[in-house]
């Protein structure tokens, strides 16, 4: 079968990841989604089985291809491209979703935590641009979208997670100027300006949604808070060809995220 859209999805197998795996594959996309099986330093996500259980039921399991990868490992990340490109023939989308975020400032935080952050949220995205934009350009261009926070404006208790999403800002800018003539788009996503209910926000209240929704969750312009779908239905957007004249953008799935929030309590 030929795939006009084949889009690899980083952490794409639990919470916003697999909203954004289910989502394309729905629109005819053929998904390599990677992660990994262990949980992750603040958040609940685990296993690959939630995403394999979804296309499952929804009859999606023929294009969703499920890997377990580190995207801070050069070589797993150049595993999952080959992957792609044998199974589907060649790969046109890149979402760049994984990502960790533990809380604390620079007198709370490892530095051994610090190193992590930066190879996840930073190295890893890097990692798979670099393997994934030549296959871009041999196809005639692509569309890479980069999931940022409103935390890379700089937000309280999260030193190094804010710094690893500046820098991802900064690296998403200068990839879509570096690549502007190989017609391959760079664009970032931001989920959620008054909280968006995912395994990293819950993993800060140790799972518990309804306290999250209490503390952390504002909502959004709606009247609810965002959720995956909310962000999975950008992402698409900026992967189709309804975006192709959009690059070096950002976009907030929420409210006033570009401003770094917190959206004010209601009165």
């Amino acid at each position: 079968m030929k795939w006009d859209q084949v889009t690899i999805v980083s952490g794409g197998t639990f919470g916003l990841g697999l909203s954004i795996s289910l989502n394309l594959a729905r629109r005819g996309h053929a998904v390599v989604a990677f992660g990994l099986a262990q949980p992750q330093v603040s958040s609940i996500a685990k296993g690959l089985d939630t995403l394999k259980d979804a296309a499952e039921r929804e009859g999606l399991s023929d294009r969703i291809d499920i890997l377990e990868a580190d995207v801070s490992s050069e070589l797993d990340v150049e595993r999952v491209v080959d992957d792609a490109v044998t199974r589907f023939g060649h790969v046109n989308g890149l979402v760049n979703n994984a990502a960790i975020g533990p809380l604390g400032t620079v007198l709370t935080t490892d530095p051994k935590i610090v190193d992590r952050i930066l190879a996840v949220n930073v190295k890893g995205p890097f990692l798979t641009a670099r393997a994934v934009i030549p296959h871009m350009k041999r196809h005639g261009g692509g569309s890479i979208v980069n999931i940022g926070s409103g935390a890379g404006y700089g937000k309280p208790n999260m030193a190094a997670y804010a710094a690893s999403k500046g820098a991802l800002l900064a690296l998403s800018a200068a990839m879509a100027y570096d690549h502007f003539h190989d017609h391959v788009r760079v664009n970032v996503a931001i989920p959620g300006g008054g909280g968006i209910i995912s395994g990293m926000s819950l993993g800060r209240f140790d799972g518990d949604e309804e306290r999250f929704k209490r503390k952390g969750a504002v909502g959004t312009v709606a009247g609810r808070s965002a959720t995956g779908e909310d962000l999975a239905n950008v992402v698409a957007f900026l992967l189709s060809d309804q975006a192709q004249t959009i690059s070096g953008t950002v976009i907030d799935v929420g409210c006033f995220a570009s401003q770094g929030g917190p959206v004010p309590i209601h009165p």
